[in-house]
């Protein structure tokens, strides 16, 4: 099984507190019964991909945590739904009682409240014998990153370490579909104006993140996991990659940090994900995104999608 993560030229070493070592034996019992699995953010992009996918196998009990009740319907047969709040620690102590294995998707919003509402869920986990997590990461879990998730990716992976369960941490690469959603908006200008330089990106698809999710919760295997595209372009490839898939004018210009503040604050940006989204665009420029790995390929069987599939179901958006 490959721990270490294959780093792509010039890519930037982790720290090493990053690397704690996790437990990696499941209990043979467990691992050969039918296990009830629980999956956090189950209304969610992610989530409802892993509970579509744990649910399609039918050989386990999956558990759908929520923050909010939501109706019946959209839950495949033989999924059932509880309401946990990520902020609400008597929930999810609740929602995880029995549970053998939780598939862990990480909380948004502020970095404060999410590195709240994540010790919460580890804690409820310990606390209800979950035996296996496989945890949602970033392939930039480092407190030395300039971007703000950073630090709460490491400060998750090192609460998972020192939780005694068996951790399998699936550390994804920038989605496909958030990137790909400035490249959209774009085309009415036809100029890509963000602050990524030449960084590069192994972007990676929300559908194949989850397949690899779903695929340790079934099949523990414990360690770090980084899951990529298939290959690391800079911003002024993808943006000639959807010119000729859109069929439009569209190229990539480079701006300073500063000149996007501006430019989001005249947009309305909210002011957390102004300093969100700036900080994820230091972290390009530094390279912490480029690395390319075969581990969607080894957890599934099938090779991660290309940008271009992403691109191409955008054509008319």
């Amino acid at each position: 099984m490959r721990v270490a993560p294959l780093m792509a030229a010039g890519a930037p070493r982790r720290a090493l507190w990053s690397h704690v070592p996790v437990q990696f034996e499941l209990p043979k019992a467990r691992e050969e019964s039918v296990m009830r699995i629980a999956v956090t953010g189950a209304s969610g992009q992610i989530g409802s991909q892993v509970v579509r996918l744990l649910a399609g196998e039918q050989a386990h009990q999956v558990v759908a945590l929520t923050r909010r009740v939501l109706p019946s319907g959209p839950w495949p047969a033989g999924v059932s739904a509880r309401v946990a709040d990520y902020a609400d620690l008597e929930a999810l102590s609740t929602a995880l009682r029995d549970a053998d294995t939780l598939v862990f998707v990480s909380s948004d919003g502020p970095v404060a409240q999410v590195m709240v509402h994540h010790h919460n869920v580890i804690r409820a986990a310990r606390a209800g014998g979950v035996a296996h997590i496989v945890a949602l990461s970033g392939l930039d879990a480092d407190p030395c990153s300039p971007f703000c998730y950073a630090v709460s990716y490491g400060y998750t992976e090192r609460l998972l370490a020192e939780s005694g369960c068996l951790v399998s941490i699936a550390r994804a690469s920038i989605y496909s579909e958030f990137l790909v959603g400035f490249l959209a908006r774009a085309r009415a200008s036809g100029q890509v104006r963000l602050p990524a330089a030449d960084g590069r990106i192994s972007l990676v698809s929300r559908a194949d993140v989850a397949r690899c999710l779903a695929a340790l919760a079934v099949r523990p295997a414990g360690g770090y996991h980084d899951i990529t595209g298939p290959e690391s372009l800079d911003l002024a490839a993808v943006s000639a990659l959807a010119a000729r898939e859109w069929g439009t004018a569209l190229e990539y210009a480079g701006i300073t940090s500063p000149e996007h503040w501006v430019e989001m604050a005249i947009a309305g940006e909210d002011p957390w994900w102004m300093y969100a989204y700036s900080t994820m665009f230091a972290s390009i420029r530094e390279q912490r995104w480029a690395a390319v790995s075969d581990e969607v390929r080894r957890l599934t069987g099938c090779s991660p999608a290309p940008v271009r599939e992403t691109l191409a179901s955008c054509k008319t958006a």
